[in-house]
């Protein structure tokens, strides 16, 4: 297939190209590299610096390609900066992909991949999450991704798209062979936070919260490796047909807390991290972990990286390798 990927010299986006490529698929990636780095992007790929505000751009790239699909990563992606800047977030996460849409039905492409998010679901009411959990996004970048999963409702209706919204989880992890990794400026994610202390790089790793209803009181998540998440993208993609809509829940099934994950890395990296404990942070919700049954279902996907000691050594591979990101 030739597929279009928006945002795929960011994390998520540069992992899931480089399983699509190594499966035989001809990729462009679309990437404007405001947060993506262009030696992410696997050499086979097709790379052209842009962006999903220009329709022009995009228009004329789908003119020249005839893509089959497209898959989409390029949302901004921090919570609290989009409680505290929302129109950013709504004009990037759901106008700009309105836009993508707009030059998909132009083109007659029907089958779309979106990176969707668990903050949809807001605080759940039981665990772990399944799908038809009611939607009730306690952020603005919650609102956006479900903002564009009911977009891709609507347009199965009116001109007969078909998607697959994936739901991720806690993404993290690095390519096994160390070949890229995760590289944010700043940081916001718990495991190359405190894979920075081990480095050097920051004193000691904050404890948002110790009296959750957890069984060490410390916030509980799911940790999905990177690798994991490009192979959803290629059984989702290969899967996808035109007018149907798809959404699924990415995770392992199993939570780990943050008291967890730093033991974790102490083990894995020799550095005792220090650990500063302090108050929760607003909206935090205890605990989140996926039930991936549908998924696993749909497509037959079993995570390859269930024990989330394995993620965080590919982690520390990529970090103690590249301390400085790609700019090593």
């Amino acid at each position: 297939m030739k597929i279009f990927v928006v945002g795929g010299a960011g994390y998520v986006g540069s992992h899931c190209v480089r399983r699509l490529v190594a499966a035989g698929h001809e990729v462009t990636v679309y990437d404007n590299l405001c947060a993506g780095h262009r030696a992410a992007v696997d050499p086979k790929a097709t790379f052209v610096e842009g962006d999903l505000s220009d329709a022009a751009s995009l228009d004329g790239v789908f003119e020249e390609a005839r893509f089959d699909a497209a898959m989409h990563f390029a949302a901004f992606l921090n919570v609290g900066e989009s409680v505290h800047e929302p129109l950013k977030y709504w004009h990037n996460n759901v106008a700009n992909t309105l836009n993508l849409l707009q030059c998909m039905a132009a083109h007659g492409v029907k089958r779309f991949i979106f990176s969707s998010s668990c903050a949809v679901y807001g605080e759940p009411e039981k665990l772990p999450i399944v799908e038809d959990l009611p939607k009730n996004p306690i952020n603005p970048y919650g609102n956006t991704k479900l903002a564009v999963e009911w977009m891709l409702q609507h347009s199965a209706v009116a001109w007969g798209l078909g998607s697959v919204a994936l739901r991720y989880f806690n993404a993290s992890g690095a390519a096994a062979d160390g070949r890229i990794g995760e590289d944010h400026d700043p940081e916001i994610h718990l495991i190359p936070l405190v894979l920075q202390v081990a480095l050097g790089q920051r004193p000691s790793i904050k404890v948002f919260g110790t009296d959750y209803p957890t069984p060490d009181g410390t916030c509980i998540r799911d940790y999905i490796h990177v690798e994991d998440l490009g192979e959803t993208h290629r059984l989702a993609v290969e899967g996808c047909q035109p007018g149907v809509v798809e959404a699924y829940n990415v995770g392992t099934g199993n939570g780990n807390s943050v008291r967890e994950i730093i033991a974790a890395a102490r083990e894995i990296t020799g550095h005792a991290i220090p650990a500063v404990e302090t108050p929760r942070r607003p909206g935090d919700p205890a605990s989140l972990y996926a039930d991936p049954t549908k998924l696993r279902k749909r497509y037959g996907w079993e995570p390859k990286y269930r024990d989330v000691k394995k993620t965080i050594e590919t982690a520390w591979r990529w970090h103690h390798a590249h301390p400085r990101g790609y700019d090593d």
